[in-house]
């Protein structure tokens, strides 16, 4: 389908104009940036595309020609792309923000607790533009279901106008591999989300050594 097809309020720049930036989607937002697909992808689905390449925050640090030479983009659009990371990597370089965009964001920013003897289940609130604004302890102890509640994690979302959060824990063990109450923790907190329109962008466990991403190994 074209962008002239779907109906105005779907449009990426129609939607951008009527309720503001902080409304788009990460491909609505570089579909503004693009203007126009390319042959067989229309400007959103190309976005989509791209940033399933360039996923985990790795679009900030694309070269010229592979942008150039992915599906077609050519050097305008490839140029557009690299001009806009450059430009938010300098606005930010002084600001005191930290960006959560990848697993090993997660991993680092939580060497407090790797190491730590006891799981402590931590959650980020962010902004839509993957701005830190809280980082949050919501329990310590083995993780389930009667120990992490929705309500103790959306609360703080809501009260902070978090549009999107980030849940993590640490394995004492080492083993960073998720249990099966990991998993129902998980899903019991994605089918909350859901209701409430907060995204949960990832799962992450980590250790002293590593990591492990639901949503990179597809568990998300």
């Amino acid at each position: 389908m074209k962008i002239k097809d779907l109906p105005k309020i779907d449009r990426p720049r129609e939607k951008l104009e009527k309720y503001g930036s902080d409304k788009l989607s990460d491909a609505e937002l570089l579909a503004v940036l693009l203007r126009t697909g390319v042959k067989g992808l229309n400007v959103i689905e190309l976005s989509k595309k791209i940033l399933r390449k360039f996923s985990q925050g790795k679009l900030i640090e694309a070269e010229f020609m592979e942008l150039k030479q992915t599906f077609g983009l050519g050097s305008v659009k490839a140029g557009e792309i690299i001009a806009c990371m450059e430009l938010g990597r300098r606005l930010l370089k002084d600001k005191k923000v930290e960006l959560i965009l990848s697993p090993r964001d997660v991993w680092e920013n939580l060497k407090d607790i790797r190491d730590n003897k006891k799981e402590h289940f931590i959650v980020f609130y962010l902004d839509t533009r993957h701005q830190k604004i809280k980082r949050e302890v919501i329990s310590i102890g083995t993780l389930n279901v009667s120990l992490v509640h929705p309500r103790e994690v959306f609360e703080p979302a809501i009260g902070q106008t978090a549009a999107q959060i980030l849940i993590a824990h640490n394995h004492p063990s080492g083993d960073t591999k998720p249990s099966d109450d990991d998993l129902e923790v998980t899903k019991r907190l994605l089918a909350a989300s859901k209701i409430l329109g907060i995204e949960i962008v990832d799962h992450v466990i980590v250790s002293e050594n590593s990591f492990f991403s639901l949503k990179c190994e597809g568990l998300l």
